[in-house]
């Protein structure tokens, strides 16, 4: 029988190891963020001087350039261990690949995803939204961006065998990562003008990442099953 507390060791572990490889240079955190603030910067000088515009359509905007953030990393999320051999030994390991691969999605999303969120209500400057508008947006970020990621471990487990498969990823992961952003953006904007009480679509919205936490990695333990065969 193992012991628990060796169970716990080993998913601290692998956790800070994810961790670290999240957050380093070329991992992918810093390069989301850029991206993120590359996404909403730009839109001002698209849509033009239209302040009220801007503030009516800022969470989108910004539940857009999240996505778009996220989708940057997740092609690495399985592909580095594959390449030197962790992935074929985490498999022989005998330990449960789907706790696995949640402790890698939970790791790689606070390292990419976090700061994403922590960003959020600086780039809603650019955007004219209200304190309220802002505290809404970074609240159903920081519900929501859990199940992209999740979502998007399915997508790179079903692409790790595949050399730059990250534009294949995309074209898997955002027709199923369009829910999250329905009830993200649905929450925000009831928050602010929308006749509909918050508390829905944000219900939805948690709903949809507790889903996604127990699907995810499921199904992507499944996919890298089959990867490796």
């Amino acid at each position: 029988m193992s012991d628990p507390a060796q169970g716990g060791s080993w998913v601290g572990a692998l956790f800070a190891r994810e961790l670290r490889l999240s957050v380093r240079v070329g991992g992918g955190a810093l390069i989301g963020v850029l991206f993120f603030l590359a996404v909403i910067a730009v839109i001002p000088f698209g849509v033009g001087p239209d302040l009220k515009l801007l503030a009516r359509i800022g969470p989108a905007v910004l539940w857009i350039g999240a996505l778009l953030a996220t989708l940057l990393g997740l092609d690495r999320l399985f592909q580095a261990d594959r390449d030197d051999g962790s992935l074929d030994l985490m498999l022989m390991a005998g330990r449960p690949l789907e706790l696995v691969v949640l402790v890698k999605c939970l790791a790689h999303w606070a390292g990419t995803g976090l700061p994403l969120v922590i960003a959020a209500p600086v780039l809603a400057i650019f955007l004219n939204l209200e304190p309220l508008a802002t505290g809404a947006v970074t609240l159903t970020l920081a519900v929501g961006t859990p199940a992209l990621t999740l979502i998007g471990a399915i997508g790179a487990a079903l692409t790790v065998s595949l050399r730059r498969g990250g534009l294949l990823l995309a074209v898997l992961v955002i027709p199923f990562s369009i829910p999250v952003l329905i009830f993200g953006v649905s929450a925000a904007d009831a928050a602010i003008t929308d006749p509909t009480p918050f508390l829905t679509p944000f219900l939805f919205l948690c709903a949809l990442t507790l889903v996604a936490s127990v699907v995810g990695p499921v199904a992507a333990a499944m996919a890298l099953r089959f990867s490796s065969d």
